[in-house]
């Protein structure tokens, strides 16, 4: 009776250990998700997207939206996209800049994914800016973005989760905390590209507090392998714009690109 016991155990350790496996949240995983998504976009078809069976959201400028009758069913000739991967919160955050068509986009989209399962969708939450929207012109942005250097950092140089969640809280809470932006490890040659509007380095003509009204509904998607943080928010420190904010680290801890797409 011991030993048939003991061989019950060792098979639902064993059976444990392969559900851990077949759960696990892969950046490749992630990535190959995110690139199903600029493939529906390209197409302006949903066939390529695994979405969630129980409860998929669709998400644009943060308001829910029925995914067959938002911009995901208009197709986009992409000229750039980049994607990073969280594998913590097992989601992903792609930048599309679509400059020709009738209207041009640049699109911050955060996709994320349930039970570690990177095989459905369970989330897509986009900030789609275009004509209109602050500092927009998506070909100005394209120029600036695709100069950029966006490789992995060496691993014994990565900052860790912590640091990159406090680092893209302390840049959104500059409008509010007058001691928020000296807070921030600005690097001598940061590059800041917000909309289209083109700023070096990083850390010149910052906001110092003044508003009471803090920037909200603060969604991440961390990827310490690349040294970024992007935020998805709604940006109302100056009013109640749908928002995403993206910040880059170098290998020396300090910050080299934000990115801003604001409606």
């Amino acid at each position: 009776m011991v030993q048939a016991n003991t061989a019950l155990s060792a098979g639902l350790l064993l059976l444990s250990g392969l559900a851990s496996v077949s759960a696990e949240c892969t950046r490749e995983g992630l990535l190959a998700a995110a690139n199903s998504y600029v493939l529906a976009q390209t197409a302006g078809k949903l066939d390529s997207l695994k979405l969630s069976a129980e409860n998929f959201t669709y998400q644009e400028n943060n308001k829910a939206v029925d995914v067959k009758k938002g911009l995901l069913t208009t197709p986009l000739k992409i000229d750039l996209n980049r994607s990073t991967a969280d594998t913590v919160a097992c989601a992903s955050y792609t930048l599309s800049i679509s400059t020709s068509g009738s209207k041009p986009y640049v699109l911050a989209t955060q996709i994320r994914h349930r039970n570690n399962d990177t095989s459905t969708i369970a989330v897509i939450d986009t900030i789609a800016a275009s004509t209109g929207a602050l500092f927009f012109n998506a070909q100005k942005t394209l120029d600036y973005i695709k100069a950029e250097n966006w490789s992995t950092i060496a691993e014994s140089k990565r900052p860790s989760r912590e640091t990159l969640k406090k680092v893209g809280d302390a840049y959104l809470d500059m409008w509010t905390d007058a001691k928020a932006a000296d807070s921030i490890p600005w690097g001598t040659n940061c590059e800041r590209v917000e909309g289209s509007q083109y700023t070096n380095p990083c850390g010149k003509s910052l906001p110092r507090g003044g508003s009471a009204k803090n920037n909200i509904n603060r969604r991440y998607v961390i990827d310490e392998v690349i040294g970024s943080v992007d935020i998805l928010c709604t940006f109302q420190a100056v009013g109640n714009y749908p928002d995403s904010h993206e910040i880059k680290l170098d290998e020396d801890g300090k910050v080299k690109y934000v990115h801003t797409v604001t409606v």
